[in-house]
């Protein structure tokens, strides 16, 4: 038990410090209301889990480590539905509705549909 609770904390070390710098990046050379650094972060990371699920499915060519790793730790650590749901409230409490509704709908489909392209 400690020792997949401390792979899955590296691995969340990992993804968050990633989701992070990917933030700032967006955050610093990019002007605009909308959060694409959250978008692009959670749109990636679905398709990242997609891919380890795909792999996992098809042989056993990670381990049961590796998968808590990159899925539950590194995945988790880098997908941001806390912020997405932050930045999603922000925009409404701007009344930027079309922004909300772009946001929103977006990153529910997009993260459906790359979860599933990475499976494949």
């Amino acid at each position: 038990m400690v020792k997949s609770i401390f792979i899955a904390g590296v691995g969340g070390f990992a993804g968050t410090v990633i989701r992070y710098l990917v933030s700032r990046y967006f955050q610093f050379h990019y002007i605009t209301v909308f959060p694409w650094g959250t978008f692009i972060v959670n749109i990636v990371g679905s398709f990242l889990i997609g891919i380890i699920y795909g792999i996992s499915e098809k042989g056993n060519i990670l381990s049961p480590e590796w998968r808590l790793f990159l899925t539950i730790g590194f995945c988790g650590g880098f997908t941001t539905f806390s912020s997405l749901s932050s930045d999603a409230f922000i925009l409404l409490q701007s009344r930027e509705i079309f922004r909300f509704a772009a946001y929103t709908g977006m990153s529910f489909f997009l993260g459906i549909l790359a979860v599933f392209l990475g499976g494949y």
